[in-house]
């Protein structure tokens, strides 16, 4: 029920981008929130059009959760390559919102 009334009225419980209120410089983070709300809601290219690091975080946070539970081979190695992805496609999008 209440995350229905989330996913419903998402705008009601966003929180503001001090940076870009502040400073008028959209931040690494702007567009997660609406992106994982897009990502909840099943809009999968409107979540990765927004931004595009939701998924590498998703893989990582998802594998850290299974790490816990479960013993997997090569675990740092993954956690690494999972972290790198994640900036990597957090700062690429930063960049690529900056010159556009």
């Amino acid at each position: 029920m209440l995350l229905t009334f989330f996913i419903n009225s998402p705008k009601d419980y966003m929180l503001p981008c001090l940076s870009k209120k502040l400073l008028g410089i959209e931040c690494f983070g702007c567009g997660f929130q609406r992106s994982l709300v897009f990502l909840f809601q099943g809009e999968f290219v409107a979540a990765f059009s927004m931004y595009p690091g939701i998924y590498p975080l998703f893989a990582l946070g998802i594998f850290i959760i299974l790490n816990f539970f479960f013993k997997i081979k090569y675990a740092e190695k993954i956690k690494i390559t999972l972290v790198v992805l994640s900036i990597a496609f957090i700062v690429i999008n930063y960049v690529l919102k900056l010159t556009n």
